[in-house]
């Protein structure tokens, strides 16, 4: 056994929580990763995972192996991003954070292309609506919608995140178009449960805001699912609904109340010689994402 690989999957078990897990985020079967961790236990001689069939738990050993290997690994991959600086290669695993909506519907087909042009470099794309911590959870860069607070990070302006307010053709014969915010007092108004819970949607016009009704969720695809099948108006991201709205499933409402585009930023930490990786997907996403 490749003992370097073992240890990256014993990491890998611990962190994301399961052998099926460390599997697929290796391209690895289960069984695979099993004898990888049997032969670090036989070469320890001792149990690394005190494992039930519902759940594992590091053992003492386990815990202490674990922590070294942590180390050890990051020695690795600090002696590789050295490397890698002295060859000037665009190369290695770029991580990177997107919120769910933009990240599937237009981040995904970009790094795409990223990887055709740049073949020696692998992308781990985490998708989150939370806000994440670039230096605590390892992330080389990040994208952000919406105002951003003072910090250190080098923040790229990108082209604004547009919203729509949209609902089927079928909703809109049912209960009628609002032709005003005020008209949504009448209406079912689709709750995305990561905005404030307090309030619901700020449109422009009279200062209304128009309240969450009997459905909510934290996910824009469902929300927009609901919206399709005629239970409500929705407001999400025009990457999420504009096709839509283009093949007349949904209709647009409200089209001149709608909120300022959010700003959206590309993220990452000073650094007065950043890894070739991360300079070559700066300058990708620039030419393709940047503010116009």
């Amino acid at each position: 056994m490749d003992r370097l690989l073992s240890m990256e999957l014993f990491v890998a078990v611990v962190e994301r929580g399961s052998f099926t897990a460390a599997a697929e985020a290796h391209g690895l079967s289960q069984p695979m990763v099993g004898k990888h961790i049997a032969s670090l236990e036989r070469r320890l001689g001792g149990r690394l995972l005190a494992r039930t069939t519902r759940r594992q738990q590091l053992t003492e050993l386990g815990s202490h192996y674990f922590q070294r290997c942590q180390s050890i690994l990051a020695e690795i991959r600090a002696a590789e991003s050295g490397a890698e600086l002295i060859s000037g290669a665009p190369r290695g695993v770029l991580r990177v954070n997107a919120s769910v909506t933009f990240g599937s519907l237009r981040l995904a087909g970009l790094l795409a292309e990223f990887m055709q042009t740049y073949p020696d470099i692998t992308v781990d794309l985490s998708l989150s609506d939370e806000l994440v911590d670039l230096v605590a959870d390892g992330y080389d860069a990040a994208f952000r919608i919406g105002r951003l607070p003072d910090s250190d990070l080098v923040a790229r302006p990108l082209q604004p995140y547009r919203m729509m307010v949209a609902a089927a053709p079928a909703y809109l014969a049912r209960k009628g178009v609002p032709r005003a915010p005020a008209d949504l007092a009448a209406h079912d108004c689709l709750g995305f449960s990561l905005w404030r819970k307090d309030d619901g949607w700020e449109l422009l016009g009279a200062g209304e805001w128009a309240r969450a009704s009997r459905f909510q969720s934290n996910h824009g695809q469902a929300l927009r699912m609901v919206a399709l099948a005629g239970g409500g108006i929705v407001l999400q991201a025009e990457a999420l609904l504009g096709d839509d709205v283009a093949a007349g499933r949904l209709v647009e409402v409200l089209p001149g109340c709608l909120p300022p585009p959010k700003p959206m930023h590309l993220i990452y930490l000073q650094d007065r010689r950043p890894l070739p990786k991360l300079r070559v997907f700066i300058d990708f996403i620039l030419e393709r994402l940047g503010a116009l």
